[in-house]
């Protein structure tokens, strides 16, 4: 069985951490979260009271970070910050942060480094378009805002998360569209890409048709 590597984009909540994740432990392959990446450059961003316009300060952040991952943890200068980066707070920021150029080309030259010798499942928004436009599987998942947002909330319940759906709904259109509307590596599926509605569907179901896809190639 040859090394390959795995792209999956999709909007903010569509299930790509969750299907990569499963992915990864059924091929032992490795999980790259990319979203998580730029979650860790927002939150360190936010934490440091860095404004966006400055650039230099911006750059001093991105120099200093030291990003790890263990398992499902994210480690930020050696702090775990699993559960920080996933708020809606800095859900949104991260659109922000992620559309600065010098925040992409930090972390996309980064992900390009990390996963030249294969055997990963990376998902993101501009993996199958801008950091592996070679990768021998691309998937492009969508679900409607609606069922992005029911799971989502779902999701903040189950951790005990205080949240409101409408919020959570009206965050997910706004985050839409800031991602598919920023100037540098916009959201958008890869004209070689196998697009996949998840709206309907289960995880396991999910995972089955990207298994599948997969399948023909290792």
């Amino acid at each position: 069985m040859h090394k390959i590597n795995v792209a999956i984009d999709g909007p903010s909540g569509v299930g790509k951490s969750s299907v990569s994740d499963r992915l990864a432990q059924d091929n032992q392959m490795i999980h790259l979260d990319t979203g998580a990446m730029y979650r860790c450059v927002a939150l360190a961003l936010k934490e440091n009271g860095v404004s966006l316009r400055d650039h230099e300060a911006v750059e001093h952040v991105l120099n200093t970070l030291k990003i790890r991952f263990e398992g499902s943890k994210v480690f930020l200068n050696g702090q775990d910050v699993s559960e920080k980066i996933r708020t809606n707070a800095i859900s949104n920021f991260t659109s922000k942060v992620s559309s600065l150029p010098e925040v992409r080309k930090k972390m996309v030259a980064l992900q390009q480094e990390i996963t030249k010798d294969k055997n990963y499942i990376v998902d993101g928004r501009d993996i199958g378009t801008t950091v592996l436009p070679n990768a021998e599987v691309k998937i492009f998942l969508t679900a409607s805002p609606k069922a992005r947002a029911q799971r989502r909330y779902d999701e903040y319940m189950m951790k005990g998360i205080e949240c409101d759906y409408e919020t959570i709904y009206q965050d997910i259109v706004a985050r839409d569209y800031q991602d598919s509307h920023r100037e540098i590596s916009p959201l958008c599926a890869s004209e070689d890409a196998y697009q996949l509605d998840t709206s309907d569907m289960t995880i396991n179901e999910v995972v089955e048709v990207i298994q599948e896809i997969m399948d023909k190639k290792l």
